[in-house]
């Protein structure tokens, strides 16, 4: 997995910027020698911005770029001139991906459409000049407002693929051969347990020039909400899918104990996951003759479309599409709504997540370096002597 292109966790370190402080000033000019305060406001600090992208798929950009820094506010000077505000730090994440804080597990923002922005971090605003705090009875006043601090947080980026249809099977279950005959998709296919590794997407098309998008992830066993294998790491794919296919091989000894095994491991990952529409479909049919698919047609479970398929021969998959676009348009599973609005993103708990962040290899910690700002230490207090103000003319 090191060596993957797809990238669907990590963790950076953000830090939005600090607001300037107001200027301290008196406006001195030739036939004004007692003008009065001057000094302007400081600039706003910049915010640190989740912003969505298609255009990513993953988020292998950000695994080499740890560090989501704004820029400070610039401070105020004379004659009522405000600080620059800082530069804001945007962070372009693929659609579907989700925000946790790192030290708590809380769960922040979710990115689901293009263009989609979440100020993660605000800046600091800037401090106000001494211009504000003249008065009737203190007409020169000495002190102006500090600029607000920056703020910090550690993030964990989740990405969550965004997808119609949601395949679902034990290794081998013949996922990757279906996405490849249905779609212009090539994901790895072999004769051995685990062949895919990470998640593939593929756009399949259908009747009069419709078409809906298919996600492919790694098998699943049983355990596999409690870890075992890879599918625990990849479950969160599907939790976005209006629909999902359960894939059930026509060689199992029992197809309705396979089913319940896949379904049980979706429920005790997220319980909400039963709510969510299902297709099954008997894959490798091929090899079964009609005597036999007779036979098991009563062993299959109720309550659930179901069709027997080959994606090698073609037979059934037709017939599968038909009926899978007929369950996302169905009156309580409009395609592409359900999955995005209704899904509920839980906080994680923190012991789990830190054993999460072990497994991803984002258990390190965060170094840096503060730059010196001792020149900003004197924000609280503006205390010159009577001369400093002379010197301060205008010509």
């Amino acid at each position: 997995m090191a060596e993957s292109n797809f990238v669907d966790y990590v963790k950076i370190y953000c830090r939005s910027g600090k607001g300037g402080r107001g200027s301290v000033h008196m406006h001195r000019a030739k036939y004004t020698p007692n003008g009065g305060p001057d000094g302007g406001d400081g600039g706003r600090g910049g915010h640190v911005i989740l912003r969505g992208n298609r255009n990513y798929w993953t988020l292998l950009h950000l695994r080499y770029d740890r560090h989501a820094f704004a820029t400070h506010g610039g401070n105020g000077s004379k004659n009522k001139s405000f600080g620059k505000d800082g530069e804001d730090k945007i962070i372009e994440v693929p659609c579907g991906t989700v925000a946790y804080n790192a030290e708590t597990g809380e769960y922040l923002c979710d990115i689901t459409e293009h263009g989609q922005e979440v100020v993660l971090l605000k800046g600091g605003r800037g401090g106000l000049g001494n211009w504000h705090f003249r008065t009737a009875t203190r007409q020169a006043p000495r002190f102006a407002q500090p600029g607000e601090p920056m703020q910090e947080l550690t993030v964990i980026l989740e990405l969550k693929m965004l997808a119609d249809v949601g395949l679902v099977g034990f290794p081998n279950a013949g996922k990757s051969t279906l996405l490849s005959s249905v779609s212009a998709a090539r994901p790895k296919i072999a004769n051995y347990p685990f062949t895919t590794l990470e998640p593939n997407l593929g756009i399949v098309s259908h009747r009069e020039g419709t078409s809906f998008v298919m996600a492919d992830i790694p098998g699943i066993i049983e355990g596999a909400s409690a870890g075992k294998g890879l599918g625990l790491r990849f479950l969160r794919h599907i939790e976005r899918n209006s629909l999902l296919l359960f894939m059930v091989p026509g060689d199992t000894d029992d197809i309705r104990k396979e089913y319940e095994i896949l379904l049980n491991e979706l429920k005790t990952f997220n319980p909400e996951m039963l709510d969510k529409q299902r297709v099954l479909a008997i894959t490798k049919s091929d090899m079964l003759d009609e005597e036999l698919i007779e036979m098991l047609e009563p062993t299959l479970p109720e309550g659930i479309p179901h069709i027997f398929i080959s994606s090698v021969t073609g037979m059934g998959i037709q017939q599968l599409k038909d009926i899978l676009w007929t369950e996302l348009n169905s009156e309580s599973n409009k395609l592409g709504g359900a999955s995005v609005e209704t899904i509920v993103h839980r906080a994680k708990d923190v012991l789990k997540l830190q054993q999460e962040l072990k497994d991803m290899g984002e258990d390190e910690e965060f170094e840096f370096e503060y730059e010196d700002d001792a020149e900003d230490f004197d924000d609280f207090e503006y205390e010159y002597e009577e001369e400093d103000w002379d010197e301060e003319v205008d010509e």
